[in-house]
């Protein structure tokens, strides 16, 4: 009877030793991200009227449908931008479909910059102020209120009722397995 007590601690102890251990890589993963180079999506709408808000997230939806496959498997930077830079045609021509579609009188502009980013609390990821290298769609004369993700490394912030969510495959993986 003790011996079942004793092997129940101790399996209950390695289950929270696990826990614990995959915690700590997926905060390491949080906490790493400033560590890193990053590119950065960016996406500036004509004006700030709800028509021109609304078809910069049809915009961007359509491109991150298209990107997201291309830059799942990149593991640099430079490979990253390698396929913004084969791929900026397809870019603009999306942002442009979807223009004609939503019967908007302008164009989108497409270019890989280097941009000012202020900093950016995500839940309890900070993503520190710099200049980063970031893929710019511009809608119109790119004079209203714009969005912005990280393309590379491949992390997503995903807009969900006004807010922002950070998405880690790590801190996905380990709360599958330990619930």
């Amino acid at each position: 009877m003790k011996a079942k007590k004793i092997l129940s601690k101790v399996m209950i102890l390695l289950i929270c030793l696990s826990i614990a251990s995959g915690l700590a890589i997926a905060n390491t993963a949080c906490d790493d991200i400033n560590d890193q180079p990053l590119l950065r999506f960016h996406i500036r709408a004509n004006s700030n009227s709800a028509a021109d808000q609304s078809i910069k997230l049809t915009v961007r939806d359509s491109v991150l449908a298209f990107l997201t496959p291309l830059l799942e498997q990149t593991d640099s930077l430079d490979k990253a931008n390698a396929v913004l830079v084969q791929n900026a045609a397809a870019i603009k021509a999306i942002a442009n479909a979807v223009l004609v579609e939503g019967g908007f009188g302008y164009t989108a502009s497409f270019k890989i910059d280097v941009e000012f980013f202020p900093a950016r609390m995500y839940e309890d990821v900070l993503i520190q102020s710099g200049y980063f290298l970031a893929a710019v769609i511009g809608l119109g004369s790119g004079e209203g209120d714009n969005w912005w993700c990280v393309l590379y490394p491949p992390l997503c912030y995903l807009e969900a009722k006004g807010a922002f969510r950070y998405r880690s495959k790590i801190l996905e993986l380990v709360r599958e397995i330990f619930g």
